[in-house]
């Protein structure tokens, strides 16, 4: 059975807790969806170094919320303008992070709106070659959570001062911000205002998985609570410390996506600290390799060595143990 949830809450440290609580708590035998909002905010991949993503001096000026999710990929800024959708499913065979088998379904609650959407690249939906929601995911104990954005009305001036983005803007409301992220409601067939369309995004959604609402349980919200006050309100849990560090190797791998390696070498060459950061996506948690890679010195056998019987895509999805390794010596 697919249930949904609709989160009427704006704090994105109480929505990132809430989706944990649905993942963690509810019955994995189930499916949910669930639709939210934002009020101004970041939202950095498990993986990133939050400093490095953001602009701090703006952040702090505009009183833009930072909050780390438990997904890897990359930075989003949400408002208001911005709809968030996650799909929480039990994971059944798969053995690999497929992001279009989440993608269809909402390309297809969109295209009535006459919306052309594409589903593009590693995680991205696009509009006429525009990027307009990125998806990230989760998997855990044979479940997936799969998130994205939908670029309605949000502020892409906003957006672009936030981020430290790649990723130019382009609106046909904001002419002087050039580049390749848009938002959808320009291409709509009728103007509509959020809550319209908010409202037969979820129905055509509700038609498409025959979704009752869930209801929610004290504990779901409990534990919701408990986890925006202990980890996802918390300095620690959403920027983090990096490990001193004399190196740095960054690299953006096809297929895989950007992967910033910090490494702290000690006495007589050997490494003494690593961490690694990106927006790639993992099923495992990356620090595992930093834990392999402490001790070696930076030499090919010796870390292929160290490195024999681990399978790299499991902390870094689709990189290969040579391609890795390469990075960390060229």
């Amino acid at each position: 059975m697919t249930y949904y949830i609709e989160s009427r809450q704006t704090d994105p440290a109480y929505n990132l807790a809430l989706e944990q609580a649905v993942f963690d708590s509810a019955d994995p035998s189930d499916a949910y969806f669930m639709l939210w909002q934002n009020h101004n905010a970041i939202i950095i991949g498990r993986h990133q170094n939050t400093l490095e993503e953001i602009n701090s001096a703006f952040v702090t000026e505009h009183g833009i919320s930072v909050v780390r999710r438990l997904s890897g990929g990359g930075a989003v800024y949400h408002d208001l303008g911005n709809l968030n959708f996650t799909f929480i499913t039990p994971a059944g065979t798969a053995d690999k992070i497929d992001f279009s088998f989440f993608c269809r379904p909402v390309q297809k609650a969109l295209l009535p709106l006459g919306v052309p959407v594409e589903i593009s690249g590693r995680n991205d939906m696009t509009v006429e070659g525009k990027k307009f929601s990125g998806n990230a995911q989760y998997i855990k104990n044979n479940r997936i959570m799969h998130h994205g954005t939908i670029l309605f009305d949000s502020d892409l001036q906003m957006l672009s001062g936030a981020l430290k983005a790649k990723d130019k803007v382009e609106s046909k409301a904001v002419k002087s911000v050039p580049g390749k992220v848009t938002n959808i409601k320009p291409y709509m067939e009728k103007i509509i205002d959020f809550q319209k369309f908010r409202d037969i995004f979820m129905k055509n959604m509700i038609a498409e998985f025959q979704m009752q609402e869930l209801s929610l349980t004290s504990g779901h919200l409990e534990m919701a609570a408990d986890l925006r006050e202990k980890v996802y309100s918390q300095w620690d849990w959403n920027y983090g410390r990096s490990p001193p560090y004399t190196l740095r190797k960054t690299r953006r791998v096809e297929g895989c996506g950007k992967i910033d390696i910090f490494l702290d070498i000690g006495r007589e060459g050997l490494i003494a600290g690593a961490a690694i950061y990106g927006d790639f996506f993992s099923r495992n948690e990356p620090k595992v390799l930093c834990d392999i890679l402490t001790g070696h010195h930076l030499e090919y056998n010796e870390l292929m060595a160290a490195l024999a019987g681990t399978d790299i895509s499991q902390y870094i999805n689709a990189l290969e143990a040579n391609t890795f390794i390469k990075l960390l010596l060229e």
